[in-house]
C-alpha cells in the first residue's frame, strides 16, 4: 500500500468484491490494488466481465468492498454513513453511468446543476457552473430541454457535464462515449483530459483503445485482477492486445 498524501485522490488498498455465497459466489475483483493522484488519468481496460463497472462502483462509493479499503482524498469511505458518503460524492466525486441516471422531470441545466444545489451552492452560482459544464461538452443550447426532449447521445453529454461540473477533485466514467459519434466522443476524451490537467483525478472505463490513449497510464483487468499497468502507451492495436479485446 502506497503512502496517503495531499497528492493522492483514490486509493483502494487489496480490495476484494464477491457476489453471492458459497458455491455459487462470484468474485468480481480480487486483491487490487490502485492509486490515482491529482492531475492523473487512468484508463480501465479489459474484457468483458473482468471487474471493470465493480471497480468504478466502489471506486466512487456506490458499492462497498467484501475486503479491503477504498480511500477518496485520505477519507476511509468504510468509516463514513450513508448521509456522510452522499456528502463526499456530492463534494469530491463526479460520475458518468452507462445509463445516464439523469433526473427526467429536471432540464439538463437543473440536472447539472443539482448536485451542486444539494451541496449547499446557491441556486444561481450553480447554474452559472452549469451552464458552463454543458458548453464544455458543446450542448449550451440544450439547456432548457428536458430529457424526453433528447437524443441518447445528448442525455449522455448531459451526464459528462454533471460529472465535471464544479469543483469535483475525482472523476469516474463508465464508457462515457458509448451513445457518441467519433468526432463528439472525442470533445469528451478532451474534456476529461483538460479536467486532469487542471488536477482532478480521473479513471475512465473504455473498451475503445484510442480512448484509453489519452490517459497518462492504463490499467488492464481479467478477472477481477490487475493483470499489467502502462504509461505513456499511445499505439491503439498495441492497447487492444494488452486488453484482451
Amino acid at each position: 500500500m502506497s503512502v496517503r498524501g495531499p497528492q493522492q485522490v483514490l486509493e483502494l488498498a487489496k480490495v476484494s468484491r464477491t457476489f453471492g455465497e458459497g458455491a455459487t459466489a462470484v468474485a468480481a475483483l480480487r486483491d487490487v490494488d490502485l492509486t490515482i493522484g491529482a492531475g492523473e488519468f487512468v484508463a480501465v481496460m479489459g474484457p468483458s466481465g473482468s471487474g471493470k463497472s465493480s471497480l468504478l462502483a466502489l471506486a466512487g462509493g456506490l458499492d462497498r468492498p467484501t475486503s479491503g479499503g477504498v480511500f477518496v482524498e485520505s477519507t476511509p469511505l468504510a468509516g463514513l454513513g450513508l448521509n456522510e458518503l452522499a456528502r463526499l460524492r456530492r463534494r469530491a466525486v463526479g460520475y458518468v453511468f452507462q445509463d445516464f441516471n439523469l433526473v427526467p422531470t429536471l432540464t439538463a441545466a437543473e440536472n447539472v446543476a443539482l448536485p451542486l444545489e444539494l451541496d449547499g451552492t446557491a441556486t444561481k452560482k450553480a447554474r452559472r457552473q452549469a451552464a458552463d459544464a454543458l458548453r464544455q461538452v458543446g450542448i449550451p443550447e440544450l439547456a432548457d430541454r428536458f430529457m424526453d426532449q433528447m437524443s441518447g447521445g445528448q442525455q449522455q453529454r448531459v451526464a459528462i457535464a454533471r460529472a465535471v461540473v464544479g469543483q469535483r477533485r475525482l472523476i469516474l466514467a463508465d464508457e462515457p462515449t458509448g451513445a457518441l459519434d467519433s468526432t463528439t466522443g472525442q470533445g469528451v476524451m478532451e474534456v476529461l483530459r483538460s479536467r486532469a490537467d487542471a488536477g482532478a483525478a480521473v479513471m475512465l472505463v473504455t473498451h475503445e483503445a484510442r480512448h484509453a490513449a489519452w490517459a497518462d497510464r492504463v490499467v488492464f483487468l481479467r478477472d477481477g485482477r490487475i493483470v499489467d499497468q502502462a504509461t505513456a502507451m499511445h499505439d491503439p492495436t498495441m492497447l487492444l492486445a494488452q486488453a484482451g479485446l
